[in-house]
Order: C-alpha cells, then sequence, then structure tokens
C-alpha cells in the first residue's frame, strides 16, 4: 500500500493527529525562509512527539554540521531540497537521503540518484522549494517509477486528488503538506482524516 507523508508539521497537535492517522512519515522543514521553519527548541519537542513514526527534516543547501546535528537530534531523513552534490548524499549517508527534484516541464535524473533511500517529485517554483499547492504533469513521476526510482509524489496533492494521482503514478509514497492546511504549517485536522480516507477506501 502507498505510504504517506504529512510535511511542514509546526504544531505538536497536528503531530499526534498524523500518528493517530497512522501517517508513515511526518516532515519538519528546517528552511528559515519558509513559512513552516521550526527551529531547533521547536524540533527537539516536535520529534518527542512524533515517537516511533519516521521522523523527515526537509533542508535546502544546508552546511554538513547543520545536517549532523539535526540527526543527532532524532530525524531520520535528510530530505535535501536543493542543489546538493550527490557526494554530499553520500557524507550523510545514501540510505538517509530523500533528494526532492522540482518539476518543470522535463526532468533528467542522473542514475547515481537511485540508490538514495528516495527521490521525491514536486512542482517546480521560482519563489518557493515546496509548499507551492500546484500539481505537474504526473506522466513525468510515472516514467521513473517505471525506472525503478523509489518515489514520493508530491506537488498540489489534496484529498480530491490524491487517488486519482496514485492510480496513475504508483508512487511508492505521497506526500502533502499545503493541501491539508488552513494556512501555511497550520494543519486542518478534517483534511488529514479525508487525505488519509480518501487512500484507504480505494486500496483496502
Amino acid at each position: 500500500m502507498v505510504k504517506v507523508k504529512f510535511c511542514g508539521l509546526k504544531r505538536y497537535e497536528d503531530v499526534e493527529k498524523a500518528l493517530s492517522l497512522g501517517v508513515d512519515y511526518v516532515g519538519f522543514v528546517l528552511y528559515p525562509k519558509s513559512p513552516r521553519f521550526v527551529g531547533f527548541d521547536e524540533l527537539k519537542e516536535l520529534v518527542y512527539t512524533a515517537g516511533n513514526t519516521k521522523k523527515v527534516g526537509v533542508m535546502v543547501d544546508p552546511e554538513y554540521e547543520y545536517v549532523k546535528r539535526v540527526l543527532d537530534m532524532g530525524i531520520d531523513l535528510v530530505q535535501l531540497h536543493g542543489e546538493e552534490s550527490f557526494e554530499f548524499a553520500k557524507k550523510i549517508g545514501i540510505d538517509r537521503v530523500i533528494k526532492a527534484f522540482r518539476v518543470k516541464d522535463e526532468l533528467w535524473i542522473p542514475k547515481e540518484w537511485y540508490s538514495v533511500y528516495a527521490i521525491l517529485l514536486d512542482t517546480y517554483s521560482d519563489k518557493a522549494y515546496g509548499g507551492t499547492g500546484k500539481t505537474f504533469d504526473w506522466r513525468l513521476a510515472e516514467k521513473f517509477v517505471k525506472e525503478g526510482f523509489r518515489v514520493f509524489l508530491s506537488g498540489g496533492l489534496n484529498p480530491s486528488n490524491v487517488m486519482h494521482a496514485v492510480k496513475r503514478v504508483n508512487p511508492y509514497a505521497v506526500d502533502v503538506s499545503s493541501g491539508i492546511e488552513v494556512s501555511p504549517g497550520v494543519k486542518d485536522h478534517d483534511k488529514m482524516i479525508a487525505f488519509v480516507k480518501a487512500l484507504r477506501n480505494n486500496l483496502s
């Protein structure tokens, strides 16, 4: 069954709701320019709240020391959302890296990235790294799934379209942030429930 990642979590009650719904990954944005940014003090509490659920730290072109500190705090996986090199991913540990690629019209991904934990495909924006609320041409994602990449599908997913996306792309996981929000970083619990229910009702 497709796995679910709720991303851009900032509030403890939202993390607890995600856990109650049985999501597989919870994501915390560690990019200071994002409206969903969480600092180290907040992160420590959110990681504790998340318990055994896989915790993903989302970063954009971070320094290695920053990554190491985050991993030492209990983050399980590092989502690299910038222009990070494969060598940098290897330094972190390729089995702990989700490499994000922003999709515009076409996309080519070097085969070396096949060895990381997963790749994440998100909608390109020149104004933001993720959280656009817009979809891209899912045929491109479908292509990478067929090539054998473990794909996290992101970009504009919501309770209304997630099942269509899963049937079209067959990704390893779906990733949602703005599609379950009231405002950046503030999740809508009804939408969180609806998102998970849309998947379970159609895949059970």
